[in-house]
């Protein structure tokens, strides 16, 4: 599965670097996210709760930061394990640009799961990802005007 798209964040490039790199702010707006720690060498540990359609499970994973040019942009590979639901593993980079109004956020992410999530089919889980990506950024810009 491939997930690209571009976000207008109404803040400046440094603010938005100091929000994505915040594992308080990321935990806060992605869907889900029950935990979210910081480890050694740009890795971070997550457990996620989701329901796909008729399968929910609970995600425990780890993600790295690699590629990392502050204040531009990274490349992120994370993978986690459902149990019986399946597993989940991907890679995003992701670009920040100054613009008129804020930064431009770019992401490119591509993801592979099995098991049960595997099962049901690529409209579903495609339809969901997006839902998922959609509610994050809306919660990241929440969270950004709030503090900006």
């Amino acid at each position: 599965m491939k997930l690209t798209g571009e976000q207008l964040i109404p803040a400046s490039v440094e603010t938005v670097w100091q929000m994505i790199n915040d594992p308080e702010v990321l935990k806060a707006c992605i869907p889900g996210c029950e935990s979210l720690e910081r480890g050694e060498d740009d890795r971070l540990t997550a457990t996620v709760a989701l329901k796909v359609g008729p399968v929910k499970a609970r995600f425990a994973g780890d993600v790295t930061l690699s590629e990392i040019d502050p204040p531009n942009g990274y490349r992120i590979f994370g993978k986690g394990s459902g149990g019986v639901a399946g597993f989940a593993e991907g890679g995003a980079v992701i670009a920040l640009a100054p613009v008129e109004g804020g930064t431009l956020l770019t992401y490119d992410a591509e993801a592979k799961i099995g098991g049960k999530l595997a099962q049901l089919g690529t409209r579903l889980i495609d339809s969901t990802a997006k839902k998922l990506t959609l509610q994050f950024f809306d919660a990241l810009n929440q969270r950004i005007t709030e503090t900006v």
